[in-house]
């Protein structure tokens, strides 16, 4: 029984048709969300009309909503109808991240649209983005009874608040209560308001409420406000938010009547507000969530400056003013998309992978977010194995620019590449970088418990932040250098400047790249000489030998980068290779454990598709576990983590990403065998249909096909995208025969 409840309760069984696909436990199945962003934060939006987590308001700022990690304390704002048995229906409108969720039932059928506002392309009537989720609820097919709970907890569910409402004089518009936030406790200063403002249509009603929610002071010392200062201004940013209702109908008759009952949280964080409406058809009731992180700084600011932020970001609500901000959203998302040159097979999911990691991208610094979320698990039950993704890894940034590439999208590349300088010019003083970074480029992330929430159906524990920051991982030097070498080639040609910040990383290689490191999977065990990781150093020390040729940069250390190159691929070849078992291992030091990392080798031309121990080491991955293999149902573990000491407990899904890389390898391998071009569609195709219901991927997959790990997962839509692209490519070069059984 969830912690917020109605100010009318269901029963038992009312509440399970009412919420439809959500579990008896409380919980979604974490493929049962869509999402919805504006370039600096996002929400997951169930298919039941819950939105059930976000982070507000920029990726890593502390949750306003997190029930997936908690259905009793972490806060929720759901719409969804009241009546019985509903089916319900989730998608996107062509070409965009807007989100349509569609109930149908006997009576009637409602629509709610969900996004972010975007502002319109090169348009001067809108320049600005307003920084808004808004949530538009129609009927449009006979009357349907909806009910609205917004429970917000701040903080991560840890700062306690007070609610007020007030009622303002009819036929006003009152603009937000200023509050000055105190600058010891600026992350908890957040405020939450109501207006029920008058839309248009043949009649109105017109009338207003504030539901004002003030955090108290609290007492925790921990949380994600101890990082770094570069960061500390954008992790304390909730200064205010507030929630609009504008009402309004297109045929005749009197608009419905909006009205806030407040309602106690039994987790004692405070209250929440609910509402009941019904809605005739053409009838719309739209909810505005809006922040004003300036109104910190406003109070303090001179009369034109505030008049000319309020006529910015506080223009008057109507309902054309609503459809103005939904269209210029779509238009932002078309406009976008248009420029991918990708025609091939699998289009649109193509396309929406592209549409998703567009949207995970921090608009301010070019920066990718890994995913969204935190903590979501990857295995069910108390394993460990619960992480804090809303950080950009030089990895996944380096992949998600080589993505974007080759679908013709250079922008993106370009605004990745003025990040890469930053942090290229601010190396570690050994002369390396950081594994990952904030996504303003900061180095301080620590890793934290959040002990007051359960975690996903009951998955404990909650972390905030990630320990893996300090790691020593080799491989992020081939994966950045590979990038940059395609970015010079498809995209800008590299400055003098930034060649000297990338010579400099391929000299530390030469330095460092016979160090064991905790490898691609970011273990917590012990440092190993992980083969993926000397395969990287490869690509490192090739991709800066070829731009040295291309372009005849200046390098005196070319003969040592050479000779470096040409000994990791001879060690590679010697000492990670298994001549008992036909298949490279996992590392030197564990020859007899399989990984499915190194599939990369035929992707990055360390090895050619075709070569015998490549065909071998793919043959072997994709035996089942229990014939020494990694494979089942076609999808592919990253390695065996009952046989593998990787400082973890307990099991884990299948690994999208190494299933997409099985696929490509495949098709690389084709000249050969045209059985395994095959093969590799066939995985492509099998894939898409584990993605959820609107094309989204989380991080695993389990034995049941259900997802799981953070989501949606950057590496896994980078993935397909490679994957579709290149075993495309291959498709078009080859027509296939039926392959013979």
């Amino acid at each position: 029984m969830s912690s917020f409840p109605s100010h009318s309760p269901r029963s038992d069984d009312e509440r399970v048709s009412a919420t439809l696909r959500r579990n008896l436990d409380g919980y979604l199945p974490i493929d049962q969300y869509g999402i919805i962003g504006n370039l600096r934060t996002a929400a997951l939006v169930g298919i039941d009309g819950s939105i059930d987590f976000m982070c507000w308001p920029e990726f890593d700022s502390p949750s306003v909503f997190c029930r997936m990690l908690d259905k009793n304390k972490g806060g929720h704002f759901s719409i969804s109808p009241t009546c019985g048995m509903v089916t319900c229906k989730q998608q996107y409108l062509p070409f965009s991240n807007v989100l349509s969720t569609k109930f149908l039932g006997e009576e009637g059928v409602g629509v709610v649209t969900d996004f972010m506002h975007r502002p319109r392309p090169n348009s001067r009537s809108h320049r600005h983005m307003l920084p808004w989720m808004v949530r538009s609820v129609e009927a449009i097919r006979g009357e349907m009874e909806f009910e609205v709970e917004c429970f917000p907890a701040f903080d991560y569910a840890r700062a306690k608040h007070q609610l007020e409402i007030q009622v303002a004089p009819p036929n006003e518009t009152p603009l937000p209560e200023l509050h000055a936030a105190d600058a010891e406790n600026s992350i908890f200063q957040s405020v939450f308001m109501h207006w029920d403002l008058a839309g248009e249509g043949a009649e109105s009603h017109v009338g207003s409420q504030r539901a004002v929610f003030t955090p108290e002071r609290t007492t925790h010392g921990d949380g994600m406000s101890a990082t770094a200062e570069s960061d500390r201004a954008a992790q304390t940013a909730v200064h205010q938010m507030d929630l609009r209702f504008v009402v309004g109908c297109a045929g005749t008759g009197s608009c419905p009547l909006v009205r806030l009952k407040p309602v106690d949280y039994t987790s004692g964080l405070g209250q929440g507000v609910t509402a009941r409406f019904r809605l005739h058809e053409g009838q719309r009731v739209v909810f505005i969530l809006r922040t004003t992180p300036e109104a910190a700084t406003e109070s303090m600011a001179q009369d034109a400056e505030i008049a000319l932020f309020r006529s910015r970001y506080d223009p008057p609500l109507n309902m054309k003013m609503v459809e103005d901000l939904l269209e210029d959203t779509l238009l932002y998302w078309l406009s976008w998309i248009r420029s991918c040159s990708y025609s091939g097979r699998w289009l649109e999911n193509v396309e929406r992978s592209a549409l998703i990691l567009k949207l995970m991208t921090y608009e301010p610094t070019g920066a990718v977010v890994a995913a969204v979320t935190f903590s979501l698990p990857e295995a069910i039950g108390d394993h460990g194995r619960n992480w804090d993704y809303r950080f950009t890894w030089v990895r996944d940034s380096a992949f998600t620019m080589y993505a974007l590439m080759r679908l013709g999208l250079n922008r993106e590349a370009r605004q990745y590449m003025s990040f890469v300088g930053r942090i290229c010019r601010a190396k570690n003083p050994d002369g390396g970088l950081q594994i990952m970074y904030t996504l303003r480029g900061g180095r301080d992330m620590p890793e934290l418990i959040l002990p007051h929430l359960e975690g996903y159906r009951a998955c404990a524990p909650v972390r905030i932040g990630n320990g893996a920051a300090d790691h020593l991982q080799l491989d992020i030097y081939g994966e950045l250098m590979d990038a940059v070498y395609l970015y010079n080639k498809f995209s800008n040609p590299l400055s003098y400047d930034e060649w000297v910040e990338v010579r400099a990383l391929v000299d530390y290689v030469c330095d460092n790249y016979d160090q064991p490191d905790m490898g691609i999977w970011e273990v917590r065990g012990r440092k190993q000489n992980f083969t993926y990781s000397k395969i990287q150093c490869w690509v490192a020390l090739d991709r800066g030998i070829r731009l040295v040729e291309k372009r005849d940069f200046p390098c005196r250390t070319l003969d040592r980068w050479r000779h470096t190159r040409d000994h990791i691929y001879e060690e590679v070849m010697e000492r990670a290779w298994n001549p008992r078992l036909e298949f490279f291992g996992q590392s030197y030091e564990n020859l007899d454990t399989l990984d499915a990392a190194v599939l990369a080798m035929p992707l990055v031309i360390f090895l050619d598709g075709t070569d015998p121990r490549m065909i071998k080491t793919m043959r072997r991955i994709m035996l089942p576990p229990h014939k020494g293999g990694l494979t089942v149902n076609n999808l592919v573990f990253r390695y065996n983590v009952v046989e593998t000491d990787d400082g973890l407990s307990g099991e884990e899904g299948t690994f999208s990403l190494c299933t997409f890389w099985l696929a490509e390898a495949l098709s690389r391998a084709s000249r050969i065998d045209i059985t395994f071009l095959y093969k590799a569609q066939v995985i492509i195709d099998e894939m898409i249909m584990y993605g959820n219901h609107v094309g989204l991927f989380s991080e695993e997959i389990d034995k049941a096909g259900k997802h799981l790990g953070n989501f949606p997962q950057a590496f896994t839509h980078i993935a397909l995208i490679s994957a579709a692209f290149n075993v495309d490519r291959a498709l078009k070069q080859k027509k296939p025969q039926q392959p013979g059984l």
